[in-house]
């Protein structure tokens, strides 16, 4: 079958989806909720998102790979492929157009849950060992990517105008603090691409390397679901409303 791996990734990606995820498109949420939900996204993966795409780099793909993967560093690190501001910054930028305190979204230490530690060292674990292919599959197919990775791959996913995002509708967010949606929205698709292409064009469709590739996202996926139900239980949420 062509292109069995690429399906069986995407087929993992299209359930990429957590049930409290509309949630945060709806109006509804204190600021004390998103605090948590913001927190622990900071923590568990943006603030480090730069070094966890630097520790694949530094596994020694092939060339092509290896340019991929710094100019994806040096965006997420600077910034200077779309508004010269670094990734974890324009979060941080969001918190501020919500009016949620950045401090308290970037201070160590206190309520820290513990599925958000385990899908944490997960992502660091993997992405700090060989084979480098499934630590590239982690961070630049799972992490990156989303439910809409086979739109985004076709080049057919619709995006609605920066001002209609839920953050500016429905908690006031000004659009001058939503540039991290369009970063990534600038900078996103080529990244998809090159995440893709790196895993299909150096991994057989079958076999012991396209079984650990297909096994590390899977475990990813497993991880971040449930550290995400844990993340709605802290604020409160559940599938029943």
């Amino acid at each position: 079958m062509p292109h069995a791996l690429k399906e069986r990734l995407l087929a993992l990606m299209d359930t990429k989806h957590h049930w409290a995820w509309p949630r945060f498109e709806a109006p509804g949420l204190t600021r004390e909720q998103l605090l948590v939900h913001f927190r622990h996204e900071y923590h568990t993966y943006v603030r480090d998102f730069p070094v966890l795409l630097a520790r694949v780099l530094a596994l020694g793909p092939p060339p092509a790979v290896r340019r991929a993967l710094a100019e994806n560093v040096y965006e997420e690190s600077t910034g200077k492929l779309s508004f010269g501001v670094s990734h974890p910054e324009l979060f941080l930028e969001l918190m501020d157009g919500l009016h949620i305190d950045r401090a308290a979204v970037e201070a160590e230490g206190g309520h820290w849950l513990p599925a958000a530690e385990t899908y944490r060292r997960f992502l660091w674990q993997a992405t700090g060992a060989q084979p480098w292919p499934v630590a590239a599959a982690v961070i630049t197919i799972f992490v990156e990517g989303s439910r809409h990775e086979r739109a985004e791959l076709a080049g057919t996913r619709a995006r609605a105008p920066i001002e209609a995002h839920p953050w500016a509708v429905h908690y006031g967010c000004p659009v001058k603090n939503l540039r991290l949606m369009q970063a990534h929205a600038l900078v996103e698709g080529d990244h998809r691409d090159d995440g893709w292409r790196s895993i299909l064009e150096h991994v057989p469709d079958e076999g012991p390397l396209a079984e650990r590739v297909v096994g590390a996202v899977e475990r990813a996926l497993q991880l971040w679901l449930r550290y995400r139900d844990s993340v709605a239980e802290a604020m409160g949420l559940s599938p029943s409303g």
